[in-house]
C-alpha cells in the first residue's frame, strides 16, 4: 500500500501528547506536513507547541527530517508531494528519468520516473535532459512517478565556485565540499570571467559533456585575494551584504538626540566600555558602586547602557525591514557583514569615548548575595568616561595598571569587580552549566593571510561583562513579563529524552553514572563534568555533553533557559547586532512609555513568524561564519601537507574518523577506508568505530597521530592519514572455520 492508499490516523486524543515516533510516522504518511498540520491533528495547543517545536527541532538536527519550501516537512530519505525534480537520463525505450534537485540524503535518491505523455500534454514539448520542472509525484514499485506541475525553465538557484577557462568557454568548480559535479560554461555565458576567479553562477538546463550547464551571474575577484574566503561563505549562504540606497540614505539622514523629550542625563555617571581590543562596535557600558541604602547593607547599585537602537531604527521603516531581512550581524576574521549601516552601528550607536550618545539604561540594584532584588528602565543620554580592552582591564585588576587604567582602578574597576564577585555567588548558588571548551582565533596578517590560529584568551574581564549582559537580559524579561507585554524570549529547552538518554548511555561507557530522575538539572550536569575534569576523559565529556543539548532559540512563548539555569532570559544588550535585542527594546519603549519608537500592534501580531525567521538567520550566521573558518585553516595547512600532528577524535561516523588537531583546532576526517583492511562496524552508543575481527576501536575523544595528506582551501575539507592509535579490543564476532580439502582439516580465514 503507498502513501496516497494509507487510510488516515485518527486525531490523538487531547491531553495526550504524541511520541518522537508518532510523530515521525505522520510525516511518512503526510509528505509535506507543517508543523500546524502536526499540531491541529495531534490537537497539541499553547505551551505544549514549544515540546512539539523541540522534538522537531531535534529530529532534524539528528537528520531524521528535513524542511522545504513553505515550512513543509519531510522524513528524511522520502520525498515530499510536490517537489523540483531534474531530467537526468533518457532510457532506450524512451523514458526520463529524473532526480530530485533537492537530496540531503547520505544514500542514492529513489528513482522518479515521467509519467508516459506527461511532459506533452503540460509542457507543450518534450523535456529533455538537464531541464526542471515542478513535480507531482506518486510513489510505485520503483520509487516514483512524476506529473509536471510546471516547467521551471532557468534555475533561480545559484552557486558558487571558480572559474576555470576552456578555450572561450570554461567549467566551474563549486565550493560547496557536498557537489558532486562541475558547471560547464559556454562562451557567451562566462561574463569575461578569467581563469581561478571566484563566481557566482546561475544554473541552466541542458547538459554538455555530461555536465550541467550554468551562467556567471557575478565575478568576485581570485580565491587568492583578501577578503575572498569570507565572500564565499557571504554568496554561498545567501547573506545579504550590501544595503540598498534608500537603507543608506535614511541612515545618513539620522541625527543625535538631546535631552528633550524626557531623557535623562546620565553624562556625570563614569560609565565605560570593555570589549576586545580589535571590537567593531561598542554598545554597552557599565558602571557599579556600593549601594548606600542601609537595608541592603554589602549591596551594589549598577547600570548597564545599552545603544538606543530604537530611536534610530522604527518599525517599518527601511532601516528596520532591511535588519530583519539580515537578523543579525554575521563576523568572520577578516570583516563584519552588519546588521545595521556603519553610519549607525559603528558611529551614532556605538558608545564613544568622551562623546554624547543615546541609551537606553538599565538600573539594577544587587544584596550582597548578588541576588537581582529591583530594576528599572529609562532613556538616557551618557557620555563615555573611557574605552577599554579586556587585556587593560585584567591586566589593571591583576595589579598592572597602565596609564589610562591606573586613574579609573579605585573609582569605577574595583567597584565593578567587586559587584561582580557578588554576582557570582548567586552564579554559583542557580549552578548554569558550566562547559570548558577552548575557543581558536584566527589572526590574518596586513594581506588577509592566516598569520596564526591560537586559543582565544578567557579573562576575568570576559566574565565579568558577560554575567553584567545576563542580568540586564533577565531584568528586560521579567520587566516585560510582569506588565504582561508580548516579546521574544531568548528559550532553551532541557535535553531531550532521546539525548538524555544516549548521554547517560555514553557516559556509562566511562562508568560515570548520571541519574535516571524524571527531569535533569544543571547542576547534575555540572556535577558530572566536574567528576569527568579529574580524568582524562574531561574533554570528551565536554563535547558529548554539548552535543546533548537542544539549540536555544527565539520564542515569544517563555520556558525559560536551561543552559542558564534561569527562568525568564531575553536578549536585551546588542541591538547593533541582533534584531531579537531590537524588539525587546521597542517593548520596553511601549510598555514603560520611554517615547516614540515602541512596539507596534503589528508587530506583536508577527512575533511567532518573526522569531521563527531570527533563528533561522542566527543559523544561517553561524553555518558561514563556521564555514568560513573551515577555509582559512585549509589555507594555513595547506603548506604543511605531509606533516604529522597529534589530535583527538572530535567526531566518529560509519564513513571515518573526525580529528581535531590540538596545535590549531583545525579539523580533518580520515576515511574509514584507511583506518584498515577488516570492516568496521559504528557503535553509535559509544561514539566508536570498531574492528569486526580485531576489535581495534576507535573512540570519541582518544588520541591520536595523523599525516595530513590533503587540504583543499576552496571548500575548506583537510583529510588525514593515521599514523598511530586506536584501543585493543575482542573481535565483534568469531571468525567462520573454512574447510581445507588439500589437509583435510579446518583453518581459518
Amino acid at each position: 500500500m503507498n502513501k496516497k492508499q494509507r487510510e488516515p490516523r485518527e486525531p490523538k486524543q487531547r491531553g495526550s501528547f504524541p511520541t518522537r515516533e508518532e510523530l515521525l510516522a505522520y510525516l511518512s504518511e503526510h509528505p509535506s506536513a507543517t508543523k500546524r498540520d502536526l499540531a491541529r491533528h495531534f490537537d497539541i495547543k499553547g505551551g505544549a507547541k514549544i515540546a512539539l517545536k523541540r522534538i522537531l527541532r531535534d529530529a532534524m538536527d539528528e537528520g531524521e527530517i528535513k524542511r522545504g519550501r513553505g515550512k513543509k516537512l519531510t522524513r528524511t530519505g522520502e520525498l515530499p508531494e510536490v517537489t523540483v525534480v531534474e531530467v537526468v537520463e533518457q532510457t532506450g525505450d524512451g523514458e526520463l528519468i529524473c532526480r530530485p534537485v533537492q537530496w540531503d540524503n547520505e544514500t542514492e535518491p529513489p528513482t522518479i520516473i515521467l509519467a508516459p505523455g506527461a511532459d506533452e500534454a503540460v509542457a507543450g514539448r518534450a523535456l529533455g535532459v538537464g531541464e526542471r520542472f515542478l513535480a507531482r509525484l506518486k510513489p510505485n514499485h520503483e520509487g516514483y512517478e512524476a506529473r509536471i506541475v510546471k516547467r521551471l525553465g532557468t534555475s533561480a538557484h545559484k552557486a558558487v565556485g571558480v572559474f576555470r577557462k576552456l578555450g572561450r568557454a570554461g567549467r566551474v568548480e563549486p565550493v560547496d565540499r557536498k557537489a558532486r559535479h562541475t558547471f560547464a560554461i559556454e562562451e557567451g555565458d562566462t561574463a569575461n570571467a578569467i581563469d581561478g576567479e571566484l563566481v557566482v553562477v546561475e544554473p541552466l538546463s541542458g547538459r554538455a559533456l555530461g555536465q550541467p550547464k550554468a551562467r556567471v551571474r557575478e565575478r568576485l575577484g581570485r580565491m587568492s585575494e583578501p577578503k575572498a574566503i569570507s565572500l564565499i561563505a557571504v554568496h554561498s549562504h545567501g547573506i545579504p551584504d550590501e544595503f540598498p540606497h534608500g537603507v543608506i540614505d535614511e541612515a545618513e539622514r539620522a541625527k543625535p538626540p538631546t535631552l528633550e523629550g524626557g531623557r535623562v542625563d546620565l553624562r556625570k555617571i563614569p560609565l565605560v566600555t570593555i570589549d576586545p581590543p580589535d571590537a567593531r562596535d561598542h554598545d554597552d557600558a557599565v558602571w557599579a558602586a556600593p549601594d548606600e541604602d542601609p537595608a541592603n547593607k554589602g549591596g551594589f547599585q549598577a547600570i548597564v547602557a545599552i545603544a538606543d537602537v530604537s530611536y534610530y531604527v522604527r518599525p517599518n521603516s527601511a532601516l528596520d525591514r532591511e535588519a530583519l531581512k539580515r537578523g543579525n550581524s554575521v563576523y568572520f576574521p577578516d570583516r563584519v557583514v552588519p546588521m545595521l549601516p556603519e553610519q549607525l552601528s559603528a558611529d551614532l550607536c556605538s558608545l564613544k569615548e568622551k562623546v554624547d550618545r543615546a541609551i537606553i539604561a538599565c538600573h539594577l540594584t544587587f544584596d550582597a548575595q548578588g541576588k537581582l532584588k529591583r530594576h528599572r528602565f529609562e532613556r538616557a543620554l551618557m557620555r563615555s568616561a573611557a574605552r577599554l580592552s579586556y587585556n587593560e582591564v585584567q591586566d589593571a585588576l591583576d595589579g598592572n595598571p597602565n596609564d589610562k587604567t591606573g586613574p579609573l582602578l579605585q573609582p569605577i574597576l574595583k567597584p565593578l569587580e567587586a559587584c561582580y564577585r557578588a554576582m557570582l555567588k548567586a552564579r554559583a548558588k542557580r549552578s548554569p552549566i558550566d562547559l570548558d571548551l577552548p575557543e581558536h582565533k584566527i589572526e590574518l596578517d596586513e594581506n588577509g593571510k592566516v598569520k596564526s590560529i591560537g586559543i582565544r584568551a578567557r579573562f576575568d574581564a570576559h566574565k565579568l561583562i558577560e554575567e553584567f549582559m545576563i542580568q540586564a537580559n533577565v531584568a528586560a524579561a521579567e520587566a516585560l513579563e510582569t506588565k504582561r507585554c508580548p516579546l521574544v524570549f531568548r528559550i532553551h529547552a532541557p535535553p531531550s529524552p532521546e539525548k538524555l538518554t544516549a548521554l547517560q548511555d555514553f557516559l556509562g561507557t566511562l562508568n560515570i553514572n548520571l541519574p535516571k530522575a524524571q527531569t535533569v538539572t544543571t547542576a547534575m550536569l555540572n556535577g558530572i563534568l566536574a567528576l569527568a575534569s579529574k580524568t582524562p576523559n574531561a574533554e570528551l565529556v565536554n563535547v558529548v555533553m554539548l552535543r546533548s543539548m537542544s539549540q536555544a532559540e527565539y520564542n515569544p512563548d517563555n520556558i525559560g533557559h536551561f543552559g542558564l539555569a534561569l527562568r525568564r532570559y531575553a536578549h536585551f544588550t546588542s541591538p547593533i547586532r541582533r534584531y531579537a535585542d531590537l524588539i525587546v527594546h521597542r517593548a520596553l519603549v511601549r510598555t514603560f512609555n520611554l517615547g516614540e519608537g515602541g512596539l507596534t500592534n503589528n508587530e506583536i501580531d508577527k512575533l511567532e513568524k518573526t522569531a521563527e525567521d531570527i533563528s533561522a538567520f542566527e543559523r544561517r550566521a553561524m553555518a558561514a561564519e563556521r564555514d568560513s573558518t573551515d577555509r582559512y585553516i585549509a589555507a594555513y595547512m595547506s603548506n604543511r601537507l605531509g606533516a604529522e600532528f597529534t589530535g583527538r577524535i572530535s567526531g566518529v561516523t560509519r564513513f571515518g574518523l573526525f580529528v581535531r588537531l590540538a596545535e590549531t583546532g583545525a579539523d580533518g576526517l580520515i576515511p574509514v577506508r584507511s583506518l584498515g583492511r577488516e570492516f568496521f562496524h559504528h557503535d553509535e552508543r559509544a561514539h566508536a568505530l570498531i574492528g569486526e575481527q580485531t576489535g581495534l576501536t576507535f573512540r570519541l575523544g582518544d588520541t591520536v597521530r595523523v599525516r595530513l595528506e590533503e587540504a583543499t582551501p576552496l571548500t575548506g575539507g583537510l583529510r588525514f592519514d593515521l599514523i598511530e592509535g586506536g584501543r585493543a579490543g575482542s573481535p565483534l564476532r568469531p571468525r567462520r572455520a573454512k574447510p581445507d580439502y588439500k589437509k583435510g582439516r579446518t583453518r581459518r580465514r
